[in-house]
């Protein structure tokens, strides 16, 4: 049971958002989020328009695009954003995945503080997601989205508002990918290019090499195991 110097807004219910900014695939992840919320007694709702964010409460920006306005960000109490690097280290664009495309075996999650500067704020939990190596885009937005669901829900679980660390060390930037990242090489092997094929999505921006004056199109998809193959057909 919460103590007498909890501050009255953070006691239940509280007014929570949960605003995705554009439909795309943290969009159910998100929707689970205000779900659970809402099933432990918390006000939640889950927005498309950042503008609709009402006054008070917490607000979770989760796979937004655009950035939000400090007149929108002082609605609320607590501006809460999910980035998958260890930060200061990859503020910016895409950090998943190019860390993935480093040879990254395990991916950090930071629970932040959204601030004036991009992905600057204060730091209130970090976390590991491990990676076996072999897992493709729809598989690692699951591992993502679930992981995020998890640290949101572990910020409203304690028992008064967290308190985050300012973020230390020389900040590193990751640019925002182009269809043209998703480039293969023809005279290179399936295997020196297979991180590259785990990150690339098969709809909106799928892998392409350009061979004989002739551009192909590279969609991947897990068949079942080999050892389940060897069967044959008969």
């Amino acid at each position: 049971m919460p103590s007498d110097d909890v501050p009255d807004w953070w006691r239940k219910p509280r007014r929570v958002s949960v605003v995705v900014d554009n439909p795309n695939w943290m969009t159910p992840f998100a929707r689970q989020l205000v779900a659970e919320l809402a099933a432990g007694g918390d006000h939640a709702r889950f927005l498309e328009d950042p503008g609709s964010v009402p006054a008070g409460g917490i607000t979770f920006y989760l796979n937004c695009h655009s950035r939000i306005p400090d007149t929108i960000l002082a609605r609320s109490r607590h501006n809460l954003v999910v980035h998958a690097s260890r930060l200061p280290h990859g503020r910016g664009m895409s950090p998943w995945v190019w860390q993935i495309l480093e040879g990254a075996r395990t991916l950090p999650l930071s629970l932040f503080e959204a601030v004036s500067e991009i992905d600057a704020g204060p730091v209130y939990r970090v976390v590991e997601i491990p990676l076996e190596g072999h897992e493709l885009v729809d598989e690692l937005r699951d591992r993502l989205g679930r992981a995020t669901v998890e640290l949101c829900r572990w910020f409203v679980e304690q028992e008064r508002p967290p308190e985050g660390r300012v973020q230390r060390g020389t900040p590193t930037y990751y640019r925002r990918r182009r269809p043209e990242d998703s480039r293969l090489d023809p005279h290179m092997s399936l295997a020196e290019q297979f991180d590259l094929l785990r990150v690339v999505d098969n709809l909106r921006y799928p892998a392409f090499f350009d061979y004989r004056g002739k551009r192909y199109i590279v969609r991947i998809e897990k068949g079942p195991d080999p050892a389940e193959g060897e069967g044959g057909q008969g």
